[in-house]
């Protein structure tokens, strides 16, 4: 038990790390069985287009679905045009800081794409079939050969043999995996800068990052709880009073209002230390709003406040 509750304690502290690689394997997996069982080049003028779309077009399938199942999109765009509201920036500051979550949201969005074209690339299928029906490669390697120099470039992924003189020019796997390799480093090594700037120009200590962490997983589970709770009681005194007839006993439940200031973007402001948006409004003055004060700065460190909500079923 012991030892269940730190593999536990291990997954909670690296849950983004986590889900990012099982992201990623997955998505490697997808790609690969894609590649030895749906993809059969065709070997002709389709070669281009086809490659093309196998190398592509799941990667950009895979972006929105990003987007779609992003719980800071739907935070983000929740309500933001409801009626009676305007849907522009009226705050810069405001403004800005939405554009940052839309870049977060973005950047998740791009792990599993990313993943695709990566693997894809390592293993050149795609990338041979599409590169092999170019024409500014067939007219590069069959320079006075004639239109059967052509067809036998669009026949490379068939296993197709070039005339003597030309194989020295070409070998479209080796470019498809040092491309792959390429794309791979550039990612981590930006990952690693960002991250490293976010982390010096964070307003809290280390600890106290682990703390908040904690803090918003905790408020989540006892939220996720008491959601149930509260909508229990709800629906039984009007499940009771629609069954017998009854008039309805007060119900105190929060107003539209209050679940829209708990909902909105959360804000660092050194004037008063809130870990989450429920925390700043209990703490305020009953009646004030929360949304934007003075003060009011959005460290890269303390994205992941944004990204602890709930979806449709109550969970992360």
């Amino acid at each position: 038990m012991e030892k269940f509750r730190t593999v536990l304690d291990f997954c909670l502290s690296h849950q983004k790390a986590l889900s990012y690689s099982a992201v990623s394997l997955l998505t490697a997996g997808t790609e690969r069985l894609f590649s030895v069982v749906v993809f059969q080049c065709p070997c002709n003028s389709w070669n281009t287009l086809y490659g093309s779309v196998f190398l592509l077009v799941p990667a950009l399938i895979l972006f929105l679905l990003g987007y779609l199942l992003n719980v800071r999109t739907w935070r983000l765009f929740t309500g933001c045009c409801a009626p009676g509201r305007c849907c522009c920036c009226i705050h810069r500051r405001r403004c800005w800081r939405y554009f940052r979550v839309l870049w977060l949201v973005t950047v998740s969005a791009a792990v599993a794409p990313l993943t695709w074209i990566a693997v894809a690339l390592l293993g050149a299928n795609f990338y041979e079939c599409a590169a092999s029906g170019s024409s500014l490669l067939q007219r590069h390697l069959c320079q006075g050969r004639g239109t059967q120099c052509h067809e036998q470039v669009a026949r490379i992924p068939c296993g197709e043999t070039l005339p003597q003189g030309a194989q020295t020019f070409v070998s479209l796997r080796a470019q498809s995996q040092v491309l792959g390799w390429i794309l791979v480093a550039s990612i981590m090594a930006l990952v690693l800068i960002v991250t490293c700037i976010n982390r010096c120009r964070s307003p809290v200590s280390f600890l106290q990052l682990r703390f908040w962490k904690i803090y918003l997983e905790k408020e989540r589970e006892v939220f996720e709880r008491k959601a149930k709770e509260h909508a229990t009681k709800l629906a039984e005194r009007n499940l009771k009073c629609f069954f017998e007839s009854a008039e309805p006993e007060p119900f105190q439940t929060p107003s539209n209002k209050d679940w829209q200031q708990i909902s909105s973007l959360y804000a660092f402001n050194t004037k008063g230390q809130y870990y989450s948006m429920i925390h700043k409004y209990i703490s305020a003055n009953k009646g004030t709003s929360i949304r934007s004060t003075e003060g009011d700065v959005f460290p890269p460190a303390l994205d992941f406040v944004d990204g602890t909500d709930f979806n449709e079923t109550g969970t992360l």
